[in-house]
């Protein structure tokens, strides 16, 4: 879903029902608000998300990944651009029917040219990227859906923005949410995820509130520690540039997926 966008509620949270994934229309996502909002030019924290990943995709030659997972994915293509010198086919999974029409017809017509700056700077970090965006998109299949529908195990890598903390208030199907990513990719396999710090509930322009849960790098911990391995967490700081959405920042990951079979770390 990618909702990269924080604001205010409707309420304190002890006066009102915690309100989860299902209670919000997201396909009503409102898809030429959110991208005026965030992604119309390249902001600060972009660049830091994009340096961030760029340098995890580096490591793997072109091609390596047979598979690879870019989960909740929303109207934002640079993701989906920093896969397209490593992966053979990537999956961009999206439950929404306003961000699923967005990103076809980006596929199917070329992207905006607002996106150009974005893969300037991601062909500039990562030389092994195609000449166009267009070309480096061409891996990508929209696949409708949600994180309940993913099979476990299938990808080499599974990557996922300012997702799971901003579709539920409930701290535990924000977990779940987690958990189904890390199912996603083989034993072994990359994790890659970016999460805003500290987001409550939120609207876009004149929008409705949509249900967010606030996370810091102790719940990031408290979910991925006992399923991967090499987790790293590093941070943002807050971009000024974007509107007030009540963050602290932003949180960047990477990880292995565990063997399940392997021991569970110790507390």
């Amino acid at each position: 879903m990618d909702p990269r966008t924080g604001g205010t509620g409707t309420g304190p949270p002890e006066t009102r029902p915690v309100r989860r994934n299902r209670d919000a229309d997201w396909n009503a996502w409102p898809v030429a608000d959110y991208l005026a909002e965030n992604y119309r030019s390249l902001h600060p924290c972009d660049v830091g998300v994009i340096r961030h990943h760029a340098a995890v995709y580096r490591r793997c030659a072109p091609g390596s990944l047979a598979r690879t997972l870019e989960l909740g994915a929303g109207p934002n293509l640079y993701p989906l651009m920093l896969a397209g010198a490593a992966s053979r086919r990537v999956d961009a999974v999206e439950p929404s029917a306003a961000n699923v029409r967005y990103l076809r017809r980006q596929l199917d017509h070329g992207p905006d040219d607002s996106w150009e700056p974005f893969y300037r700077l991601c062909r500039s970090l990562d030389p092994a990227l195609p000449a166009s965006c267009a070309e480096a998109l061409r891996p990508v299949r929209v696949v409708r859906g949600t994180a309940e529908d993913l099979t476990p195990g299938v990808y080499d890598l599974a990557s996922m923005h300012f997702v799971a903390e901003s579709v539920t208030e409930d701290l535990d199907e924000f977990a779940a949410v987690c958990a189904a990513l890390v199912r996603a990719v083989r034993p072994g396999g990359l994790l890659l995820a970016a999460f805003m710090e500290r987001m409550p509930s939120y609207r876009i322009g004149e929008g409705p509130v949509w249900p967010a849960h606030p996370v810091d790098e102790a719940a990031l911990r408290a979910v991925f520690t006992p399923r991967t391995t090499g987790l790293r967490i590093s941070r943002l700081a807050k971009d000024r540039t974007l509107p007030e959405y009540g963050d602290t920042g932003i949180l960047l990951l990477t990880a292995r997926r565990r063997d399940p079979a392997a021991p569970a770390p110790q507390s």
